[in-house]
């Protein structure tokens, strides 16, 4: 049952030598999602040995090419791979026109559907559901519409404490009935509460990609109890101002969204290419946020499961 974010680009706009535009793959119960697809993304997933084909969905916060140039490439290369699956692209208007240009010129004919599905950055919303996880996006507060995503796993299925089965006699019926969350009923009338009986296996996890944005609390807010929050950290506090001018956040304020967001841990990327030493941005965000962790490229940040105890 994974659950994990792998990081293919920590840069903002300008990329340097060590640092790719912004790109991430989160691994969730063995199916992938791209978020984001700078410049590079294609040969970063190469490099650190995730084919394109396995990519289920791609999630795009906004349409600023650091975030989005690496897309046409990445649908050729899918293209020219033979890709038979359908892939479903998630992003704000007019992301649509850019990819119709992009089959008009460059793939006129392919071998899988492209389905696009438009999000509103001004509303907090499920855009995504599957059997075990629920996409729902996160208005920020940026230059142009943008949109965090908060992908969030379903809670497991009912157990049934083994320990129970035999004292109460249960029936393959019973046992049915209290995985669905029923109270047990007995034939002569008495009920015996779903909670005495089952258990939930392990709570559900979660992250929060919270892209290009001015410090939100009203963002914190929406995906309060996050387990691993991604926060863009373009600027150090000293240059807030600047931050400010540019509609981004420092380390300092996403450690401050961290804190009210409740997150379990913060994830810092997206920094500017003025910035030589990234412990800079680590430093800061640690004075209030102590469990912070930077997006460096081609590690990968699990999210463990927690059992629930019996």
């Amino acid at each position: 049952m994974t659950f994990r974010a792998t990081i293919l680009g920590s840069g903002s706009a300008m990329p340097t030598a060590g640092r790719h535009n912004s790109a991430h793959v989160l691994d969730v119960h063995e199916q992938f999602y791209l978020i984001d697809c700078g410049e590079g993304t294609q040969m970063q997933l190469r490099r650190y040995g995730i084919s394109p084909l396995k990519l289920h969905s791609i999630f795009i916060t906004h349409l600023h090419g650091d975030h989005v140039f690496g897309l046409p490439g990445l649908i050729s290369s899918m293209n020219a791979m033979r890709r038979r699956t359908p892939l479903y692209i998630y992003g704000v208007h007019p992301l649509d026109e850019l990819l119709a240009h992009h089959r008009r010129y460059f793939d006129p004919v392919t071998e899988f559907d492209i389905v696009y599905r438009e999000v509103d950055a001004r509303r907090n919303e499920r855009v995504f559901e599957n059997k075990v996880m629920e996409v729902f996006t996160v208005p920020l507060r940026h230059r142009v519409p943008t949109t965090g995503y908060l992908f969030r796993e379903k809670r497991p299925g009912l157990n049934v404490r083994k320990e129970m089965i035999g004292p109460y006699g249960l029936t393959l019926k019973e046992i049915v009935g209290l995985k669905r969350g029923e109270d047990l009923v007995r034939e002569d009338g008495t009920t015996v509460p779903n909670a005495e009986l089952t258990y939930t296996p392990y709570e559900p996890r979660s992250y929060a990609h919270l892209s290009d944005t001015l410090y939100s609390p009203k963002a914190a807010e929406l995906v309060k109890g996050v387990d691993l929050l991604y926060h863009e950290a373009t600027y150090l506090d000293a240059d807030r101002k600047t931050a400010r001018q540019n509609g981004h956040s420092t380390a300092l304020q996403a450690a401050k969204a961290a804190v009210l967001a409740d997150a379990g841990q913060l994830l810092l990327g997206h920094f500017s290419a003025r910035y030589k030493d990234e412990n800079l941005f680590l430093e800061e965000a640690r004075q209030i946020f102590p469990n912070t962790l930077l997006a460096r490229e081609g590690e990968t940040v699990e999210i463990p499961v927690r059992r629930r105890r019996k």
